[in-house]
C-alpha cells in the first residue's frame, strides 16, 4: 500500500463521522472511494498467514514475571535470543537471577507501598541507567540521565512505589545512547497493583498471561543473519527510526488464542518513533472495545471506542468482549492507515541523506518513513470456546479518579519546533544537561500549554517525575478531530498520563500538580519520546524547588 500524504488524507477524511461522544466510527477507515470493508479484509488476509505463538510472560526467562521486591541485582548485559524463527539475534538485556531462576527483561509485579532496593551493574561498553517511566520517584532514583552508570560500574536505587495501579515500564536513559540501547532490547514492564486493580481483576476473573495480556508493540529492521540494524541516516535521525518489521512481545507475525470472554490487553508502544492507529477487526468490520486506563491507571469509567492512536512511550489498558465477535472466526489487531505527518518540517529528507550519505541511503530513509502510516496487521487472535460459562459484565465504575480542575494563573508555554539545522527544540532551545531551563515550586499547580509548530512532526512529550491531566486540545488535525469529544479531548485524555502526543499545529493544555514527598530540590527532564527527537535536542532540564 502506498503511504498516505497529508494532502491525500485531507481529501478523503470527509468520509469519517462521529456518532456519540467517543465513537471513532470507521465509516471509511482506508480513505478510499471503494468499499471500506474491502480494505479491512486485506489487513485480515495478511493476519491469516501469521503462525508464531505470541510470547507471553512466564515464570522465568525472557519477560518472566518477578515480584518487584525480588528485583534486587540487575546486570545490563549483551545476550542472544530467537526473535525471528531459527535465528539468534544479539540484544541488550536486563539479566536477573532470583530463587534459582534466570530472567531477561523481567516483567515486575509491585504493590503500592512496596520498597524497591535495586543494584544496577553495567556489563556493557556504554554508559547506561534505568529510568522508571511513569513512576513518581525523586530525581536521584528517576534515572533521568543527569547521572549515569559507566561501563563496569554500579548504582543503587532505593524508593517506595507510591503510584496508582497501572502498567509502567523501565528503560535506559543515558543521553547519547537512549535510542540504540532501547532499540536493542533494554526495556520491560512494571505492573503496580492497588485496591482498584484487585477489584477489577476479581470482577472480570482476569489472570496475567491468560486473560490479561501485555502487548509491547515495536518495529525493527534485521539483516540476513537476523541481527538488528540501527544506523540512522541524517533523515532518520531527524524524523525518527522506523523499522519495516512489526513485533508484538518480540514476536513477528504473532498468533494468540483467546476465549470468548472479556480479555484485557495492556498495550505499550515501545517503538523508537512509530505511532499506531489501533483497531480490532473481524470480517471487514471494527469491533467496539473499551478503554479502561491510560499511562497512570484506570479511568473513572470505561469508554467505548472503535480505534485509538498509540504513540511512543504511551500505554493503554483496553477490554475487549469477544462474546460480541463471531464464533469460529479470527480477530485481527491492526494498525489502520493514517498520515504520520512526517513531511511538515520543511526538510527534503531524501536530499538530506543524499548530501551526507549518498542516494541509496536517502531512498531507503524515505521508504522507511512512509511505512509508518501504512495499514498493517499486528496480531491474529483465534477465538476458542470458553471452558466454563463466563457471565461477567463490565463494571460501570473502574476507579475513584476525580475530575480535574484547571489551575489558576497564566499557562506556561512550551513551544515545540525545529531550528532548520536538524535539531528539534523546546522554546527555541536544544538540550543542555548542565542548564536548568525552568524552575517550579514544590506544591505548585500549573497549567502548561504545549504548542506544536504547524511545520513540524508529531511529538509524544514525556514528563519525568510527575503525571498530569489533559484539559483541552485545540487545532487538532482532521484525522484526530472525529475521535474527540468535548474540548477536543480524546478518550485517553480523560485519564492520568505522563506521555502526550501533540500533533503538528496542535495546542494541548495540561494541568500538573508538583506536590511530592521528597526532600530537597529535584531535577527532572521533559522531552519528546520519539527517541531520536530527544537526542536531536527536544529535551529540557527542569527543577522543582523545595
Amino acid at each position: 500500500m502506498h503511504a498516505f500524504t497529508r494532502r491525500h488524507w485531507l481529501g478523503s477524511i470527509g468520509a469519517l463521522g462521529a456518532s456519540g461522544l467517543f465513537s471513532g466510527v470507521l465509516a471509511n477507515p482506508l480513505g478510499s472511494a471503494g468499499d471500506p470493508a474491502e480494505g479491512l479484509l486485506k489487513i485480515e488476509k495478511e493476519a491469516a498467514a501469521f503462525s508464531n505463538p505470541l510470547r507471553l510472560p512466564g515464570s522465568s526467562g525472557l519477560f518472566g514475571v518477578l515480584p518487584a521486591t525480588d528485583f534486587r541485582e540487575v546486570h545490563v548485559v549483551r545476550s542472544e535470543i530467537e526473535v525471528l524463527p531459527g535465528r539468534r539475534t544479539p540484544v541488550l538485556a536486563y539479566a536477573v537471577e532470583s530463587g534459582g531462576r534466570k530472567f531477561l527483561n523481567p516483567a515486575l509485579l509491585a504493590r503500592k507501598g512496596d520498597q524497591m532496593r535495586v543494584k544496577l551493574i553495567n556489563r556493557i561498553d556504554q554508559p547506561t541507567v534505568i529510568h522508571w517511566h511513569g513512576l513518581g520517584v525523586d530525581s536521584r532514583n528517576d534515572g533521568n540521565g543527569l547521572q549515569v552508570v559507566a561501563p563496569g560500574q554500579s548504582m543503587g536505587y532505593a524508593f517506595t512505589v507510591q503510584d496508582r495501579s497501572s502498567m509502567y515500564w523501565y528503560h535506559p536513559h543515558a543521553h547519547g545512547f537512549i535510542p540504540q540501547q532501547a532499540y536493542h532490547g533494554l526495556a520491560s514492564l512494571l505492573f503496580v497493583e492497588d485496591e482498584d486493580e484487585v477489584a477489577l481483576r476479581k470482577e472480570l476473573a482476569l489472570a496475567l498471561g491468560e486473560s490479561e495480556i501485555p502487548l509491547v508493540l515495536q518495529d525493527k529492521a534485521f539483516d540476513a543473519q537476523g541481527r538488528l540494524q540501527y544506523a540512522p541516516s541524517a533523515a532518520q535521525s531527524f524524523g525518527g527510526w522506523v523499522g519495516s518489521r512489526l513485533l508484538v512481545n518480540l514476536t513477528e507475525r504473532p498468533v494468540l488464542k483467546a476465549g470468548r470472554r472479556i480479555v484485557r490487553f495492556r498495550l505499550l508502544n515501545g517503538s523508537n518513533a512509530r505511532s499506531y492507529r489501533l483497531a480490532f477487526l473481524q470480517q471487514g468490520q471494527a469491533l467496539g472495545f473499551y478503554l479502561a486506563g491510560t499511562d497512570g491507571g484506570l479511568l473513572a469509567r470505561p469508554q467505548r471506542i472503535e480505534q485509538t492512536f498509540l504513540s511512543p512511550g504511551q500505554r493503554l489498558d483496553v477490554l475487549v468482549d469477544f462474546r460480541e465477535a463471531q464464533a469460529g472466526r479470527p480477530v485481527t489487531l491492526a494498525s489502520l492507515p493514517f498520515d504520520p505527518m512526517h513531511q511538515e518540517g520543511g526538510h527534503d529528507m531524501a536530499a538530506m541523506d543524499h548530501s551526507q550519505h549518498g542516494a541509496g541511503h536517502g531512498a531507503s530513509a524515505s521508504v522507511a518513513m512512509a511505512m509508518e502510516g501504512d495499514a498493517r496487521a499486528l496480531m491474529r487472535i483465534d477465538l476458542t470456546p470458553s471452558g466454563a460459562p463466563y457471565d461477567r459484565r463490565l463494571p460501570t465504575r473502574l476507579s475513584s479518579l476525580a475530575a480535574v480542575d484547571e489551575p489558576a494563573g497564566t499557562p506556561r508555554r512550551m513551544r515545540l519546533d525545529h531550528d532548520g539545522q536538524g535539531h528539534w527544540t523546546i522554546n527555541g532551545g536544544v538540550f543542555d544537561h548542565a542548564a536548568v531551563s525552568l524552575t517550579v515550586q514544590r506544591g505548585a499547580r500549573e497549567t502548561w500549554l504545549i504548542e506544536n509548530a504547524e511545520r513540524s512532526m508529531p511529538h509524544p512529550m514525556h514528563l519525568h517525575g510527575f503525571s498530569f491531566r489533559v484539559l483541552e486540545r485545540l487545532g487538532s488535525p482532521a484525522q484526530i478531530r472525529p475521535l474527540a469529544g468535548a474540548r477536543g479531548l480524546l478518550p485517553q485524555d480523560l485519564g492520568v498520563v505522563d506521555t502526550l502526543q501533540v500533533w503538528p499545529g496542535e495546542s494541548v493544555k495540561v494541568a500538573i500538580d508538583f506536590s511530592h514527598p521528597h526532600a530537597g530540590d529535584q531535577d527532572y527532564v521533559f522531552h519528546c519520546h520519539t527517541l531520536e527527537h530527544a537526542e536531536a535536542g527536544m529535551m529540557l532540564r527542569y527543577q522543582v524547588k523545595a
